[in-house]
């Protein structure tokens, strides 16, 4: 039981821990932002840590569904070199999620 448990606590300190970074946009996000989120999603993705890109519509933004699919779509295709899309873009409420996890370092 006791070796177990030793084998059991090398194997969990040896296990690469999973960051998440998150990044937050309006549906109107205008171009300067999106360029200095964009430079922050970069250096996330080079780190090795997965981004979490959202769309955050509020009120009666919602309307706006489509420019805020465009807008992760956008940012999606500019981070291609450096990560690839876990996950496309999908309402949840009042956010549209995407995923993005970064390319093995050789």
């Amino acid at each position: 039981m006791y070796e177990q448990k030793k084998r059991e606590k090398v194997l969990k300190s040896k296990a690469s821990k999973v960051i998440v970074k998150e990044i937050r946009f309006g549906p109107q996000t205008d171009e300067h932002d999106y360029e200095f989120k964009k430079k922050h999603a970069i250096k996330f993705l080079l780190e090795g840590a997965k981004l979490k890109a959202f769309v955050f519509f509020k009120g009666r933004s919602i309307i706006f569904k489509e420019q805020g699919q465009i807008l992760l779509l956008k940012l999606a295709q500019e981070l291609e070199e450096y990560g690839k899309v876990e996950q496309l873009p999908r309402l949840e409420g009042k956010r549209m999620i995407m995923f993005i996890a970064p390319k093995k370092v050789k």
